[in-house]
């Protein structure tokens, strides 16, 4: 009688969202908003006199966001897949238009004037990336019985991350570039790559950055940028002066910060960028180690149930697509995290959910729709209502 009440109450089970994952993307987005407006309040150049423009702004920014989460939210996934190589081609052109009708803003080429609003392709290109090279393994793995990876897979994935990896160092946009690396490299170990290919992938990655930099491929400030990385004191005032204000920034905060929008070096501007790409330096100075510590454990929590979602997915592509989305939101964490730090080289990649900025904004939010309808799918499947054995037996 026990064996057959099992079941049956599991039946009764509604399954929801992952409601850790959506609590952790509220407290970021709540942070982040406090975070931009705090760090553009005093910033009459930026606000052109009203301390309330970013927060108008950021606000418009996660309603959009919002919106295009739900709509992944709730279409079907068999239309996920169908729909994920009009994305890829999308994001490719986006780049494309980029490189012929582009601004430069920093150096860089990477944003597309669309009336008043501005788009960066790259941040789009990053999700893109993640679905498509998640499809190809998902598709040769359904169509044969054995599923584990085989070198035409690690060559088509690669060829998938590689047409909008060249075209994002055309820009050239360097950050952005770890960032899909980092993320190219998990997906293809998430999917079961062998170690010998990743072995060799992470080795030529190394012989390539060393052989740009000995062929004079960058840019003078992308070469002064990382020396300051290397030694922020050696140019305090031109290349090494975001590096070493950022630092005396965080140092300002102490254990629990000089307070919300107090912030003396966030206030005098001392800070280039703060309110996108240096952003957490102002949760550093204004709410302290136990604030930014607070920040950090929510990019965690998102971290952690991404991984958790990839672990229980009961197919290929779900499985792959949430890991990789997990490997991108992680290294670009560390990465923005990093530089406000002195430890990673100044690239201008934005904090995920907390950073200003409607294209990053929208495409973390579209990842997090995918991390949720993976869930709810992999919570209503057959082998979920029959328990995690029969989830086993369903992915062998």
């Amino acid at each position: 009688m026990s064996m057959l009440r099992t079941p049956r109450a599991s039946t009764l089970r509604v399954p929801g969202l992952d409601w850790l994952l959506m609590a952790a993307v509220a407290g970021l987005l709540v942070m982040g908003t406090l975070l931009v407006w705090s760090a553009t309040t005093a910033r009459d150049d930026l606000t052109g006199g009203d301390p309330t423009t970013y927060l108008r702004k950021q606000l418009v920014n996660i309603a959009i966001g919002l919106v295009l989460m739900v709509m992944v939210m709730a279409t079907d996934h068999r239309w996920v897949r169908i729909l994920a190589p009009a994305v890829y081609v999308a994001s490719l052109g986006g780049l494309v238009l980029v490189l012929t009708n582009g601004s430069t803003i920093n150096g860089s080429r990477s944003w597309v004037q669309l009336g008043g609003l501005s788009i960066q392709p790259a941040e789009f290109a990053k999700l893109a990336v993640v679905i498509g090279m998640a499809l190809v393994v998902a598709e040769r793995a359904e169509g044969r019985r054995r599923r584990t990876v085989d070198w035409i897979d690690v060559v088509l994935m690669l060829l998938i991350a590689g047409v909008p990896a060249v075209l994002i160092l055309l820009q050239p946009d360097l950050g952005t570039m770890l960032v899909l690396s980092a993320t190219v490299f998990g997906v293809l170990a998430a999917s079961g790559a062998p170690r010998r290919w990743l072995a060799l992938l992470a080795g030529s990655g190394v012989a390539v950055a060393l052989a740009a930099v000995a062929l004079g491929l960058l840019e003078d400030y992308q070469v002064d940028r990382f020396l300051a990385f290397t030694n922020p004191e050696l140019d305090p005032r031109g290349a090494g002066y975001n590096t070493e204000q950022a630092r005396i920034a965080v140092g300002n905060g102490g254990l629990f910060g000089e307070g919300l929008f107090q912030g003396s070096q966030t206030h005098s501007g001392f800070v280039p960028e703060q309110h996108t790409d240096f952003v957490f330096t102002v949760a550093g100075e204004e709410l302290g180690l136990v604030g930014s510590g607070l920040l950090i454990l929510l990019l965690g929590v998102l971290i952690w149930r991404a991984l958790v979602i990839a672990s229980r997915a009961d197919d290929v592509f779900g499985r792959i697509a949430a890991a990789g989305i997990a490997c991108w939101l992680g290294f670009q964490a560390f990465q923005n995290i990093g530089m406000c730090l002195g430890i990673m080289p100044v690239t201008g990649v934005p904090l995920p959910l907390v950073s200003y900025g409607g294209s990053s904004m929208f495409a973390v939010m579209l990842a997090v729709g995918l991390l949720q309808n993976i869930h709810v799918r992999t919570a209503t499947s057959p082998a979920a209502r029959l328990g995690p054995q029969a989830r086993v037996l369903v992915r062998r």
